[in-house]
């Protein structure tokens, strides 16, 4: 038992063939579980979740959650909607579980690399009852930041929009 805990630990964690060929060169699998329907594995770029067509990769700034629960990890991706002035607006997609029967650290993992790749974020509520979450996120394997804007369901999209644009020129140094 001992010799089979210190080989994973020299060989990494044991992947199947077919989400390996599809890594990207040089994407170093962290972690990984067998899932009820598939694998889960963290990478540096990203997740690999199980899915219909097969194993599909969700970037780690594209996770707006990630949580942890009597063996299962709920996942909320977020999909690209809009690119106003360097600022990118969010959507959320239906949250995504799966059953990890033996998640060992994956969760953890999972949990370190989500709140890693946000570097600040910032609440506003609008005078109209609705909402956005403003975010700066670190894209996987590439230097800088991403501002990304979330709007809470029912907000006025075109409100949060300006207030992306304006936020964004700030950042790079255009406004006052």
């Amino acid at each position: 038992m001992m010799l089979s805990r210190w080989w994973r630990r020299l060989s990494g964690p044991s992947v199947p063939e077919e989400i390996r060929a599809v890594l990207e060169p040089g994407e170093e699998v962290v972690a990984a579980a067998e899932a009820d329907h598939g694998h889960v594995v963290v990478t540096r770029l990203g997740l690999w979740l199980p899915g219909q067509d097969g194993p599909r990769r969700v970037d780690w700034h594209l996770v707006s959650k990630a949580g942890w629960d009597a063996g299962t990890l709920t996942v909320v991706e977020a999909e690209e909607t809009d690119e106003v002035g360097g600022a990118v607006l969010l959507r959320d997609l239906p949250p995504v579980r799966v059953g990890l029967p033996r998640a060992g650290r994956l969760p953890e993992l999972v949990r370190r690399r989500v709140e890693g790749s946000i570097r600040a974020r910032h609440r506003t509520d609008l005078a109209d009852g609705g909402g956005a979450w403003f975010v700066l996120r670190k894209l996987p394997g590439v230097d800088g930041v991403m501002l990304q804007a979330r709007p809470d369901p029912g907000t006025d999209v075109d409100a949060v929009r300006a207030m992306a644009r304006e936020a964004a020129e700030r950042l790079s140094g255009g406004g006052s």
